[in-house]
């Protein structure tokens, strides 16, 4: 018996749908646990029938309650048991599929069987009530029943889910806020719930425009950083991979990089180029199943044998050792700069040899590990994508014979920069201006604090005299305290916690006269490492226009991010050094933060209502080194004494101009 769709006229076989019903029936029955969820209809839902796009379904099979048994509901944890369901109704394949989840019950993700939590860092994974994507895995891609002929496995993917719930009442079916497919050019509607099952059929989005894709998988796209994971050869129980990382961002930078992913089919590193894992040790393979199955096998020199490596870059004297060297783009000791500020530096390449077990032992059969993670010093947060099979790369002929020489295989990981969460920055912003002799500091807490912390981690900051910037936050408190008596200013009875920041910078609105304006800024490095080529760049939605000229580091205006300014040290004095002691450490001087400071000028020409004071004038983003700074959250006051400075340009350009001869005096 054949079904017909409505909407396509396109004949799908009976015997499809009474196959994906007896597959939800059967999960439904065997495996419930709460006995007062409904069943699953046995017959397929006629909008199967209508649904000429993508079917995505969701199941609840059961839950149980687990230990601890307490009293209070919304601490009461449930385990449960789902199926996902993603099924190609369409005439044209769909490739990489990815579906939201919404879940809404805290839940925990312990197992997704068919898929991968994007985002996830290994399970179990907190999901919360903000709900989760879910990216299909091994099978990524979903065939047409007119290509297959109606074979299920091709055309349709199961995801087993297992997890813990909480805040349910001992009765009824906690389902998912919604479900829904969240591939690019497709539109979903409000899935519909019937009891324990819901489901949509997504379509694709008339309004979409579709590029014209020539390549036999997805064409490659751009992310803040790529990664590209290259197999170059492939053996039947091993490969060799070469993994390239780029940074596409002009403000993007990673600094002492540490990459991690997670490998699914039990494969491990026996041989690396380029790079090196923090932990060399066999023990996991040899009391694994890798151990197991090559049982002659000599794992005395395999690199690493953990799920979850973390990788990270070789030092420049690596360079050119004939072992571990020899790569190009290799051993930056983890610096992947910006191509703004050098383009031979935003790229890294190492390589690896790779083992792989049964049933994958065959040259086809090469799986990329998932869960792409990469982390720096004070760098962006970043967020991967899973890996897409992309066109193999191309690489020029070694023998010169040829034009070009192509990969196996090869897959993309695309990742994007993330806005830091409050209170998870890793440097911050103080405000301060000529018309006020208080500084707004740092935000409480701006790049965490101790949960048992003394101090109270929500109070705003105390105002401080400006020269306590100059001090640790442990010094700052008895003139933070002093000021606020001088000012009349109520102090509470619990201080507030400082910014914990290893990096904060003073933004400082120097002078304000008819024609123009000017401003400072202090680079302060409380940490024990210093940073070489170091870069600032800051976002003004009015004044940017207005940039004229930096006086003690070099900078300009950026063409390609909008209201941008991008600075760096001169030759010379481009390393912010270390924080170190104090002149007499035994005297109880207070330890002296690594420093750099340069005035900014701006000109007001044709550029209409510019009012500096009440915001034109202070940057509406900041980063440093990349990563984005925590801004204060007021303004510095005018006080009564304000006025407009008229002369203010002249002595901030002496100062600057002073202290940059000074500085090249004692470097020569």
């Amino acid at each position: 018996m054949l079904i017909t769709t409505k909407s396509s006229g396109m004949r799908i076989p009976w015997k499809l749908f009474s196959l994906l019903a007896l597959s939800l029936f059967c999960c439904q029955i065997c495996n419930a646990q709460d006995y007062d969820t409904p069943a699953t209809p046995a017959t397929p839902p006629p909008e199967i029938e209508r649904c000429d796009g993508i079917f995505v379904s969701y199941v609840f099979q059961g839950r149980e309650k687990e230990y601890p048994f307490v009293k209070n509901v919304s601490a009461q944890a449930w385990s449960f048991k789902a199926t996902a369901t993603v099924l190609n109704t369409g005439d044209k394949e769909l490739k990489s599929w990815k579906i939201y989840v919404g879940f809404q019950h805290n839940e925990l993700l312990v197992s997704t069987d068919g898929a991968v939590v994007v985002d996830g860092d290994g399970f179990p994974v907190r999901v919360g009530k903000n709900g989760t994507t879910l990216a299909g895995f091994p099978q990524s891609d979903l065939k047409t029943a007119i290509d297959t002929a109606a074979d299920l496995t091709q055309m349709q993917v199961e995801v087993g889910i297992k997890g813990t719930q909480f805040g349910v009442a001992d009765k009824g079916t906690p389902m998912p806020k919604t479900i829904k497919l969240v591939n690019d050019g497709y539109k979903c509607p409000a899935s519909t719930p019937k009891g324990s099952y819901m489901y949509t059929c997504c379509k694709k989005d008339p309004k979409y425009k579709e590029k014209n894709i020539t390549t036999k998988f997805l064409p490659r796209r751009y992310g803040d950083l790529t990664f590209t994971y290259d197999v170059l050869k492939a053996y039947d129980n091993r490969y060799f991979a070469q993994v390239t990382i780029d940074n596409n961002h002009p403000l993007g930078r990673l600094d002492q990089w540490n990459l991690t992913w997670e490998w699914m089919r039990n494969e491990f590193i026996y041989d690396m180029r380029g790079a090196y894992t923090h932990r060399r040790d066999s023990s996991d393979c040899v009391y694994g199943r890798q151990g197991q199955y090559y049982k002659d096998f000599d794992f005395s020199p395999v690199m690493n044998c953990q799920k979850k490596p973390v990788i990270g870059d070789l030092p420049p004297e690596k360079e050119n050792d004939d072992k571990v060297g020899k790569l190009p783009y290799c051993c930056k000791n983890g610096t992947l700069l910006p191509k703004t500020m050098n383009e031979t530096k935003a790229r890294a390449i190492f390589q690896m040899e790779v083992y792989k077990l049964p049933p994958d032992l065959n040259r086809t059969a090469i799986n990329p590990p998932q869960n792409w993670k990469i982390s720096g010093r004070v760098n962006p947060g970043y967020k991967c994508g899973p890996p897409v099979r992309v066109d193999p790369t191309e690489f020029p002929d070694p023998t010169g014979l040829a034009s070009t020489t192509s990969a196996v295989a090869s897959w993309q990981v695309n990742c994007n920069i993330t806005t830091p969460k409050p209170k998870q920055a890793r440097c911050c912003v103080s405000y301060s201006a000529y018309y006020s002799d208080a500084v707004i500091p740092c935000n409480t807490c701006a790049c965490g604090c101790a949960e048992n912390a003394r101090c109270d981690t929500n109070a705003p900051p105390l105002l401080l005299p400006s020269d306590a910037l100059l001090v640790p936050f442990v010094n700052r408190s008895q003139k933070a305290l002093a000021f606020a008596k001088i000012k009349h200013k109520k102090v509470p009875a619990k201080l507030p916690c400082g910014d914990n920041c290893g990096v904060t910078v003073n933004w400082h609105v120097d002078s304000d006269y008819k024609t123009g304006w000017t401003a400072r800024i202090t680079l302060f490095n409380w940490e024990t490492s210093p940073y070489a080529d170091w870069f600032a760049a800051i976002q003004m939605n009015k004044a940017a226009q207005g940039f004229e000229k930096m006086y003690s580091f070099n900078g300009t205006k950026l063409s390609n991010v909008n209201n941008t300014i991008f600075m760096q040290g001169v030759q010379g004095l481009n390393f912010l050094v270390a924080e170190v002691d104090g002149p007499h450490p035994d005297r109880g001087d207070p330890r002296v933060p690594g420093k750099q400071q340069t005035v900014i000028s701006f000109h007001k020409k044709n550029i209409h209502n510019i009012n500096v004071p009440k915001g034109d004038g202070f940057p509406t983003k900041l980063f440093f080194n990349g990563e984005e700074c925590a801004l204060p959250k007021e303004l510095p006051k005018q006080g009564s004494g304000t006025h407009r400075s008229a002369v203010g340009l002249i002595p901030a350009i002496l100062v600057a101009v002073l202290t940059f001869l000074l500085l090249t005096v004692q470097l020569n």
